[in-house]
């Protein structure tokens, strides 16, 4: 071979070298990234290419207060209004094609406040998440994997409950396989909530260009609360440099497939918090075998699930189930229902002679698809034709998760739009007609714009009561078919250019009509309806006037008779009106006949002295004698207590029978309650009889939530206790829990936060952001109550010099270390023995962290507390969840029996699907 050709040999080596890394470099075809509040393109370390999301108009680019954040794509956000509105960014996909997106926040202090945002996040009309920032520094990210049914997508911010709605990135990530197909994805999304790489060598995760579609696997190694523990004795990190053989392209890349974990003692176990659920979901786990086996050595295991033994049968042998090494094996479930906190296990068989491998998972949880307001296209169809306005450019669904700004919706699971509202919006034009489309409008406000032409035919609005067409250059003559809309009330067309006559059913119809400043004429009939109305408002508006000027004078009359009470004096009597319904004023013969003189005394505490009774009918009663120690606030606290506890009624609070006030004497009446308090017998002196097992700690603790849930959401004005501690949690006969003491508590007026000048309650169940900033709300409450779950798991005080060792003071910080690095059993009262499910232990602790959380934004309702405390409960008592339904397909061959094409998922049938994902679930 010649000089020359060798060297045209090179040349062509060197161009094919050279398309082959132009072409690796070039992103996946679907790829779009928005760097949110950024100015100008660029492209980052990983070749993912970012542009500025200048397309849209709302909001308000900022940038972040971390000076050590390198990546310009979060050196950026947008941030909007905390209002009532909905933002929207709109995207364009391909129908017919699954795509994955993402959207990030990182908060960075951008607004120099320190509030920690909390907002929702939709796909369309469909409800994505809710956003919870945490940390000033920690990025949050949300994936959803969808099917694209229309050519755009909306991702949309609203209803911000704390802080800005803000975004920092938000990205499309096209798919072009079949890995993700489901019998349900015309009726559901999927919602990321796990994607794991094990064997990982270090934290950072593996994403672009490893994984073509840019998924993120997360280090199995990642330091995250509750991520990864509970790992089994004999865990190993193995790996290979051999290429691994996929067969599909949607697979995990080739630098996750060539790790993994052995359990060489003959099992893998792991603890992981599953986002989003409980729930139904799909879950893949995806095996390669990687390891030398020796002649003899075989591999085979299978699955463990709490309370799934149907899904533990299937063998796996990931060689002979891959036909071959170093090729992937995947086998998952396409509908199965996971608890929020899944352990799960890998153990070998008793013929295996290696321990089980696993080299990634993904776990994700269907999200179902709202349809959407009844006439959203409708509505759509309107906005389209004014794209240059700024009301028509909203986005998203007219109706959900919130409306847009011009319209409203009822509140039907299919919201219908019942009123339109475009007055003086600087329309020009016709009426368009789709106007005259909305089955379910009432109410239509078009006034004050330049609308031109005709009226329209609105006999497609048959619900239509309201209709406002004033002040436009409307021409021709009114329409006859106004008349036959059954509903209509109200019809203002004056001020335009109509002609003609006005038609005689309208003036016939018993509505309010103006149509003044046109070129009309009655027709032959009427007007003296018309007139009637008329002159009947005017003698309404007439009498409205009389009553509200009587009304002034009796206010008048009535101040002017008013005795003033001196200052600082608080007397129950002027309370009668709510007392009588519901307490008793005791005259104090009659107590000291029921206490013997108040012999018996079973409590003290800073408030006074409690003394057992009986009343002459038999009823057990207990006496509270308010102490003298500082009258002004105890007899503020006696005159609250009073006022509250006659208003509130509920099995979970303790029964209010009455007061006294005699001889100086405040005194408060209420049912015995045999058991004495929950403090005595964690570690008071009942501790010292046989305590209280773990069960009957969570009933204690159910019973307890529903008297506060009550508190909170029963009563209108709703109160908040706010000295919530196991002091004032008492038990009756039957162990039955019951809230007491409300002489602290506070009425929560329109569910705003009280600003109190004093901070009060117990050190230790004290909330540190109410004593920080005095606003105290119901989330107080909720700080409390986690302290006391703490409590409960662990039969320690709130506050101990001891008991916690050097390094802390108090039982918060001492749990969280524990329970943020997976040692529950570090926290476990050793009372309790192992009579526990540990499942039942983590759901406890977890869910007493989020409501021990500094910032009251991120703590959750007493509602989800008492789901979390009565799924434990059906744990305990061996409850099993509902087992999978008959869609749930084979652990050991649905997704490879799918890559062959043996799955004929045509036959599934997605309704029967549905029902199973709406049957509540036993966890």
């Amino acid at each position: 071979m010649g000089f020359d050709h060798v060297f045209f040999l090179i040349f062509l080596f060197s161009v094919f070298i050279h398309n082959l890394l132009e072409f690796t470099n070039a992103q996946m075809p679907g790829f779009m990234s928005l760097d949110c509040g950024g100015e100008k393109n660029h492209t980052d370390k990983f070749g993912i290419e970012w542009s500025p999301d200048d397309q849209i108009i709302y909001g308000t680019p900022s940038k972040i207060n971390i000076e050590n954040e390198t990546r310009q794509q979060y050196q950026t956000l947008r941030y909007f209004p905390a209002d009532n509105r909905k933002y929207c960014y709109s995207l364009n996909v391909k129908t017919r094609t699954r795509y994955l997106v993402r959207a990030t926040f990182l908060y960075g202090n951008f607004d120099i406040n320190n509030v920690y945002p909390k907002f929702d996040i939709s796909l369309g009309p469909t409800h994505w998440a809710t956003v919870v920032i945490s940390s000033a520094n920690v990025i949050e990210s949300h994936e959803l994997i969808f099917l694209a049914s229309d050519p755009m997508i909306s991702v949309c911010l609203s209803n911000s409950t704390t802080g800005l709605p803000f975004i920092s990135t938000l990205e499309l990530r096209q798919f072009n396989g079949s890995l993700y197909l489901t019998p349900f994805e015309n009726q559901f999304y999927m919602s990321v909530s796990a994607r794991i790489n094990f064997g990982s060598d270090n934290e950072d995760p593996v994403r672009y260009p490893d994984d073509l579609f840019d998924r993120i696997w997360q280090s199995d190694l990642l330091k995250k609360a509750n991520y990864l523990v509970d790992v089994a004795a004999g865990t190993e990190k193995i790996s290979t440099n051999v290429p691994i053989k996929t067969g599909n392209d949607e697979l995990p890349p080739q630098k996750v497939m060539q790790t993994a974990v052995v359990g060489r003692n003959g099992a893998l176990t792991y603890r992981l918090n599953l986002d989003g659920f409980p729930g139904f979901g799909w879950a893949c786990t995806y095996l390669a075998e990687i390891e030398d086996l020796k002649s003899n050595g075989t591999r085979k295991f299978h699955l463990i699930l709490p309370g799934e033994p149907q899904l533990s049968k299937a063998i796996v042998n990931i060689e002979e189930n891959a036909q071959g090494k170093y090729r992937v094996y995947e086998p998952g479930f396409t509908n199965i229902s996971l608890p929020f906190v899944l352990s799960f296990k890998f153990a070998k068989t008793t013929d295996s002679t290696e321990g089980p491998l696993i080299n990634a998972i993904e776990i994700n949880k269907y999200l179902e698809i709202s349809a959407g307001s009844f006439d959203g296209d409708v509505a759509a169809s309107v906005a389209s034709g004014y794209k240059s306005l700024d009301w028509a450019q909203e986005g998203g669904d007219p109706c959900l998760p919130v409306p847009w700004s011009w319209l409203e919706c009822d509140s039907d699971p299919q919201p219908k739009i019942i009123s339109i509202k475009l007055s003086n919006k600087n329309i020009t034009g016709s009426i368009p007609s789709d106007l005259a489309k909305f089955s379910s409008l009432e109410e239509l406000w078009l006034d004050g714009n330049a609308f031109s032409g005709s009226i329209p035919d609105f006999t497609g609005c048959p619900n239509l009561r309201i209709l406002h067409l004033e002040n436009n250059q409307l021409t021709g003559a009114i329409p006859s078919s106004l008349a036959n809309l059954p509903k209509l009330s109200k019809l203002f067309v004056q001020n335009n250019l109509l002609s003609g006559s006005v038609p005689s059913a309208l003036l016939n119809k018993n509505i309010v009509l103006n149509y003044t400043g046109n070129n009309l004429h009655k027709g032959s009939r009427g007007g003296k309806i018309n007139k009637y109305v008329i002159f009947g408002l005017a003698v309404g508006a007439a009498a409205l006037i009389i009553g509200f000027i009587t009304s002034c004078l009796l206010f008048r009359h009535r101040k002017k008779d008013v005795k003033h009470e001196p200052e600082g004096s608080f007397h129950v009597s002027t309370m009668s009106n709510t007392t009588s319904e519901s307490g008793q004023c005791f005259t104090l013969s009659e107590l000291k006949f029921a206490t013997k003189n108040f012999e018996k005394k079973v409590g003290s505490g800073g408030f006074g002295t409690v003394y057992y009774g009986k009343l002459s009918n038999g009823k057990e009663i207990a006496v509270k004698v308010l102490g003298n120690n500082n009258v002004q606030q105890g007899k503020k606290e006696f005159a609250n207590e009073v006022s509250l506890l006659s208003r509130i009624h509920h099995r979970n609070l303790v029964k209010f029978y009455g007061f006294c006030q005699e001889e100086g004497k405040d005194i408060l009446v209420y049912e015995f309650m045999h058991n004495g308090t929950l403090k005595e017998h964690l570690y008071g002196p009942l501790a010292k009889e046989p305590r209280i097992n773990w069960i009957k700690r969570l009933e204690i603790a159910e019973d307890a939530a529903k008297g506060i849930e009550y508190l909170h959401t029963g009563c209108v004005p709703s109160i908040i206790h706010r000295d919530l501690k196991t002091n004032n949690i008492l038990l009756d006969i039957n162990m039955k829990a019951k809230v007491s003491d409300f002489g602290l508590s506070k009425l929560a007026i329109d569910g705003t936060s009280h600003v109190s000048s004093i901070v009060r309650g117990t050190v230790g169940y004290l909330d540190p952001e109410y004593y920080i900033s005095n606003h105290l709300t119901d989330k107080s409450d909720i700080y409390s109550f986690g302290v006391i779950l703490l409590e409960l798991i662990s039969g320690k005080e709130a506050i101990s010099n001891q008991s916690f060792g050097t390094n802390y003071r108090n039982i918060v910080q001492w749990a969280k270390f524990h329970i943020e690095n997976g040692d529950i059993q570090g926290i476990v009262d050793p009372c309790l023995g192992d009579e526990f499910d540990i499942q039942s232990m983590w759901k406890i602790a977890e869910k007493a962290l989020m409501c021990v959380q500094p910032h009251a934004n991120m703590r959750p309702a007493m509602s989800e507390v008492i789901k979390e405390i009565r799924d434990a409960i059906l744990i305990e008592r061996g409850v099993e969840e509902v087992g999978g339904s008959s869609e749930e397909l084979s652990w050991n061959s649905f997704h490879s029996s799918l890559k062959k094409g043996l799955v004929d998922t045509s036959g599934i049938d997605p309704n029967s699907f549905h029902e199973s994902i709406t049957r509540p679930s036993a966890r």
